[in-house]
């Protein structure tokens, strides 16, 4: 009998231009054991339109994190350091002491490793947690 491959289960905050790639590859990882299970975008961009049409939900940050273990990962694609201000605030409101949030830089090197594409450079202040 195989070994079961563990789930990563994430969700995206930003499908602007990076969000949106991220997602379509991210989508790809399903079989390897990386679940996309809820995104956050308030804008209607080509990424939240894809992602409704995978059937992704699309949800608000709070909603996001309250959903605690239901999400091993939050990847920050906004380039907005506000964003990830409230993404910890609210982790920290809530005790959420499972998830973690993963900056734009963490997603442009799990990119280089699935992805022969370059992933544009938008956000210059993303850097950091």
């Amino acid at each position: 009998m195989g070994q079961e491959v563990s789930v990563a289960d994430i969700a995206l905050v930003g499908l602007g231009e990076i969000g949106g790639r991220f997602l379509r590859q991210a989508l790809r990882l399903k079989e390897r054991g990386v679940r996309v299970v809820c995104a956050a975008e308030p804008a209607e961009t080509s990424g939240r339109r894809h992602a409704r049409e995978m059937g992704v939900p699309i949800k608000t940050l709070d909603e996001i994190v309250a959903m605690g273990p239901k999400v091993d990962v939050i990847f920050d694609l906004t380039g907005d350091p506000g964003v990830r201000r409230s993404l910890r605030e609210l982790m920290q409101q809530t005790g959420n002491r499972h998830t973690i949030i993963a900056p734009e830089m963490m997603a442009r090197m799990l990119w280089a490793v699935v992805s022969e594409e370059e992933l544009p450079v938008l956000h210059s202040d993303a850097h950091g947690y």
